[in-house]
């Protein structure tokens, strides 16, 4: 059951960070002719586009995506109660799937921030992937380059991101307690 459990786990997770990471190209106006968003695309758009014909947008935010990342987290949970490893009523798996989405988003942003910091140390040049990483992050990181001062060339715009993320993770946790680490 653990390995069933796992597989599960892992596949839907996934799956669902590709659907995050759709929603948050578009938000942040990506370049979709990079290589990896294509990628995105390519993954997301059978369930996507026929979504889309019905949901429209909203302030630049893919409403059809958010949707399709709640289904996705609804349809994980729906197998692993259907296993028996799941015990919960359906209201109780409509707020796990909204959490698993809220918590999956924010541990994509952490590792998108992790990635770009890395490839900042490494990189030799502009490679594709790492301009779509600056452009994911970009929004998050410019308003806090506008109050922290720079210092002798050093950016520590990503470790205040990182700080106010696990801020933000320790607050939703004493929020919804041990529901919350579950997830």
């Amino acid at each position: 059951m653990n390995a069933a459990y796992f597989l599960i786990n892992t596949l839907f997770d996934l799956y669902l960070m590709v659907v995050l990471l759709r929603v948050w190209l578009q938000w942040a106006r990506a370049d979709f002719y990079n290589p990896m968003s294509q990628m995105v695309v390519r993954l997301t758009s059978p369930l996507l586009v026929p979504m889309r014909r019905v949901i429209p947008g909203l302030a630049g935010i893919d409403l059809a995506g958010v949707l399709l990342a709640l289904l996705v987290a609804l349809a994980k949970l729906v197998l692993l109660k259907s296993m028996s490893i799941l015990q919960a009523d359906w209201l109780m798996m409509l707020l796990f799937a909204a959490l698993t989405v809220l918590k999956k988003a924010g541990a994509m942003v952490f590792w998108i921030l992790l990635i770009r910091a890395i490839l900042s140390w490494v990189s030799q040049g502009r490679n594709p992937i790492e301009h779509v990483m600056y452009q994911l992050t970009e929004p998050f990181l410019h308003p806090i380059r506008r109050i922290l001062p720079p210092l002798g060339g050093l950016d520590l715009s990503v470790l205040v991101a990182f700080i106010a993320l696990q801020a933000i993770n320790y607050l939703l946790g004493d929020l919804f307690g041990q529901l919350w680490w579950m997830i």
